[in-house]
């Protein structure tokens, strides 16, 4: 007879953050690869791309720790919600480039939720 593990139970707080970082990854990952690298100048600017590329792996990695209920979610959601903020500041640079501002939307909308996330669990 085989033994079922119990479910790992995420909350509606929860579900909404996973959404939230999944969404960002995914903006920051599409804005990066067929935006910014394609009108180039500052947009493909070395510390943009690598914020670009942090934001969008520390996203996923988030999205991972609270879906498999990690103890360590709330810390990674603390910094989750550091890189955002700074990967949104910086897409706000463009400030008459609704692509970019699209991608600093998202970015808030993680960083607002990750940081409850880590406040929550602190």
């Amino acid at each position: 007879m085989a033994t079922t593990l119990p479910l790992y139970q995420v909350d509606s707080e929860m579900q909404s953050c996973i959404e939230n970082c999944m969404d960002c990854a995914s903006v920051c990952t599409n804005t990066l690869t067929t935006y910014c690298l394609k009108v180039g100048g500052h947009h493909a600017g070395m510390s943009h791309v690598q914020l670009m590329m942090d934001c969008a792996t520390i996203c996923q990695t988030c999205t991972n720790f609270m879906l498999r209920g990690s103890g360590f979610h709330s810390r990674i959601c603390g910094l989750c919600a550091e890189i955002c903020d700074r990967c949104a500041a910086d897409c706000e640079k463009f400030s008459d480039d609704s692509q970019m501002l699209a991608c600093a939307a998202a970015c808030r909308r993680c960083a607002e939720s990750c940081r409850s996330m880590a406040m929550a669990m602190a």
